[in-house]
């Protein structure tokens, strides 16, 4: 095999990887969106893409990947995200917003797609 045949079949492994890594997230954030209207996230908040999301007693989730913060104290990325959708109270005491019951697995495909809403 010469040089030029091992660069081809290495681009073609990692391009295979990323676009794996791809469908995987877009699987995961389309997964969590059904599940943000499952948790019933639209009784408190607006979030674009689940139907009758349209609460007002919390803020809305619009452009939520693109704030600095999560409850206004927290920073957003995606281990923190996860830590609040499992328990919000645990990360922010005094909270309004309760613990649902959500699953690890659960709050990584919220995250997935509450991170991608920009």
């Amino acid at each position: 095999m010469n040089s030029s045949s091992l660069v081809r079949v290495g681009s073609c492994t990692v391009l295979s990887i990323v676009a794996g890594a791809c469908s995987n997230a877009s699987s995961d954030a389309e997964r969590g969106r059904e599940l943000a209207q499952q948790y019933q996230c639209g009784t408190c908040h607006i979030i674009p893409g689940v139907n009758a999301a349209n609460g007002t007693v919390a803020a809305t989730l619009e452009s939520f990947g693109r704030r600095a913060y999560i409850a206004g104290h927290v920073p957003n990325n995606d281990q923190n995200l996860m830590r609040w959708i499992i328990d919000p109270p645990a990360l922010v005491p005094g909270t309004l917003m309760p613990n649902l019951g959500v699953t690890p697995s659960d709050a990584q495909m919220l995250t997935a797609y509450l991170m991608q809403l920009r």
